[in-house]
């Protein structure tokens, strides 16, 4: 895991890479890397790229980054890792590839990869990465970001080059980026609680999406798509008799076992839910020593969030863990929160980066370099229980009723007041034609974003909303699919921006901030593309969260884990909201409606006297970045 940065450019008489230029990009993320750093460049200042190591496999000197072939003709930044780097190597050496540089550097096997297939080496691998590679044959940039999206991957294109890094702060150290809001963003921000790819927060600044690729000729000219979609490869497994249950249970254990490589220490984040209790039973299968499991949990008795510390404690007794914890305070969270905003780069409105933040101090505290985390399994198996009320009111919304009807009825709901709410959204979804579900996760509806925006948002932003950026998703998801369920849609349209934008990124973010690599067995893109190719009456049969991956850890997981209530991994928002947390966001966001012209103060205002406290922690969150980032 490493913090990566580059350039290439079209015109060195106005855009010459640098040195100086890339250590200075490169050093912005020491945090991501502080085993080691290097810097290459190439061509008479027209190509560079640098590098910050976490070392993680093949700890040597040899594996050190950037990395050239023998023949000097390629050169690769790379962050992430490439699990099955080990049979690629033996399959290479078969078919001739003898000049290794290295004992069993992944990063050197994607070179040769690349060497014998082309940028179709991508489709061999099995992992989480984003790199740039070099073809100086083809004069060619090859930008990389994985299946799933588990590594970020930002570039800043111009007329003179493109500059691209593993963090948007690292862009931002080159004096000519200018630091301005993308307005349209902001507009999605509201909606989703994160900038949908390719778009940032950034003016200028984009990212690619999960899957994305991005070429650059040396001429300038560039090509972007996506390489890899789950749809492309889920087909429909015919047979609906068998419970796919023991083999879906097959598929987790190697997704979990490939994760466990590594040659410093592997740990395990326990929440005592039942995808990281399945992480840690899967992990310490066949291990000799005991496992490293690591918890957070709150100070006080918090009404809104139940106390998981038993049962995580149940799950760390039966497995033989090392079981660490960490209380956290509000202290913890507002002493924390310049740090968060500047290790966010762009705004992250989910207050789980600060349990995110503490639970990967802790493991860090305690030796561990790599931790395994249970992000994906409620989007792929149905785990929340919103999710069950948007499906039903998704197949609700295909009953024959006149479109007249349904705007008759929203019509109805703005007299009485109710506009903004969030039925009144719903309905004004199905007036349209749209899909109810727009994410898992959702911050303000578009009635209530048009009375938030300041009177010239306001008007920029007159009759549009989010589902501008929900669309492409939502016509590529309509072209492939053989599931006519809501829940294909739900865990497809999940995939491709909440999770990689949002929950992977704080998970990212966070974990990287305290020079920790994360793991993410669930989305395996091998495991995903088989619960994909599973029908939503195969997942959902007998009902219940998760019934089928419930089913398939039952015996290894502990009932009373299972049976349990859901209780999501979260903070106690409502109580610190009425607290020194709720203090803290009326200071900042009076402040900052002042000063700036985003939002409507009165309205703001509003939603502070109510104690809207997750509403006003997402506005907060997009305040901080603009005065860590522009404001100051």
């Amino acid at each position: 895991m490493c913090g990566i940065a580059g350039a290439l450019s079209f015109d060195r008489a106005r855009f010459a890479v640098s040195e100086p230029a890339l250590i200075a990009m490169r050093d912005t993320m020491a945090h991501r890397g502080p085993d080691g750093k290097g810097v290459w460049t190439g061509e008479e200042g027209r190509i560079g790229m640098a590098h910050r190591r976490l070392s993680v496999i093949d700890l040597s000197d040899a594996g050190a980054q950037p990395m050239l072939s023998t023949d000097g003709g390629l050169a690769l930044v790379f962050n992430g890792e490439i699990y099955n780097h080990v049979e690629l190597r033996r399959e290479l050496t078969a078919l001739g590839r003898h000049d290794w540089q290295t004992d069993h550097s992944d990063t050197e096997v994607i070179l040769h990869a690349y060497r014998q297939w082309g940028i179709a080496c991508l489709d061999r691998f099995r992992g989480m990465f984003a790199f740039g590679l070099w073809d100086k044959a083809e004069q060619t940039l090859w930008l990389v970001r994985d299946r799933l999206g588990v590594k970020p991957l930002y570039y800043a294109l111009d007329e003179t080059g493109i500059r691209f890094a593993s963090e948007i702060k690292a862009l931002l150290a080159d004096p000519a980026q200018k630091r301005e809001v993308d307005e349209e963003a902001l507009f999605h921000f509201l909606s989703f609680l994160t900038t949908p790819a390719p778009q940032t927060i950034f003016a200028g600044i984009r990212k690619l999406p999960a899957g994305g690729l991005l070429r650059i000729k040396a001429d300038g000219s560039t090509e972007e798509r996506q390489w890899w979609d789950v749809l492309d490869h889920a087909a429909q497994i015919e047979d609906e008799e068998t419970d796919p249950a023991p083999h879906l249970l097959e598929e987790l254990r190697e997704a979990v076992a490939l994760r466990k490589v590594a040659d410093v220490p592997v740990g395990v984040f326990l929440s005592g839910g039942v995808d990281s209790s399945t992480n840690l039973a899967l992990f310490a299968e066949g291990e000799s020593d005991r496992v490293k499991a690591f918890s957070i949990s709150y100070a006080e008795d918090q009404a809104s969030v139940a106390d998981e510390m038993p049962f995580a404690r149940i799950m760390a007794q039966q497995t033989g863990a090392e079981h660490w914890e960490h209380e956290l305070t509000q202290k913890d969270l507002l002493d924390f929160m310049p740090d968060m905003i500047a290790l966010q780069d762009e705004p992250i409105a989910d207050p789980v980066c600060v349990p995110v933040y503490y639970v990967s101090r802790l493991a860090r505290d305690h030796g561990v370099v790599v931790a395994q985390v249970g992000e994906g399994a409620d989007e792929l198996f149905c785990g929340y229980p919103y999710w069950q009320m948007m499906r039903r009111l998704e197949l609700a919304n295909r009953w024959p009723v006149p479109k007249a009807i349904k705007r008759l009825g929203l019509k109805l709901l703005n007299a009485l007041g109710h506009g903004k709410r969030s039925h009144a959204e719903i309905l004004r979804r199905g007036a349209a034609g749209q899909p109810v579900f727009w994410g898992g996760a959702e911050a303000f509806t578009e009635a209530e974003k048009q009375a938030l925006l300041s009177p010239r948002l306001r008007k920029k932003f007159a009759g549009r909303t989010s589902w501008e950026a929900l669309e492409p998703i939502h016509q590529r998801f309509k072209a492939k699919t053989w599931d006519t369920d809501p829940l294909a849609w739900m865990t497809y349209l999940d995939l491709n921006l909440r999770l990689p934008e949002l929950l992977l990124m704080r998970v990212d973010k966070m974990s990287m901030g305290v020079s920790l690599e994360a793991r993410v067995p669930f989305l395996d893109h091998k495991f995903v593309t088989y619960v994909m190719s599973l029908s939503t009456r195969a997942k959902l049969r007998n009902g219940g969260l998760k019934p089928l991956l419930k089913r398939a850890v039952r015996g290894i997981v502990p009932d009373a884990i299972i049976d349990r209530p859901k209780q999501g991994f979260a903070i106690p928002m409502t109580e610190w909201a009425g607290d020194g947390l709720g203090k803290e966001m009326e200071q900042v966001l009076r402040r900052f409606c002042a000063e700036t012209d985003f939002f409507d103060g009165d309205y703001v205002d509003r939603l502070l006297r109510e104690g809207r406290g997750p509403q006003c922690w997402y506005l907060t969150n997009f305040a901080l970045w603009w005065n860590h980032y522009i404001g100051k």
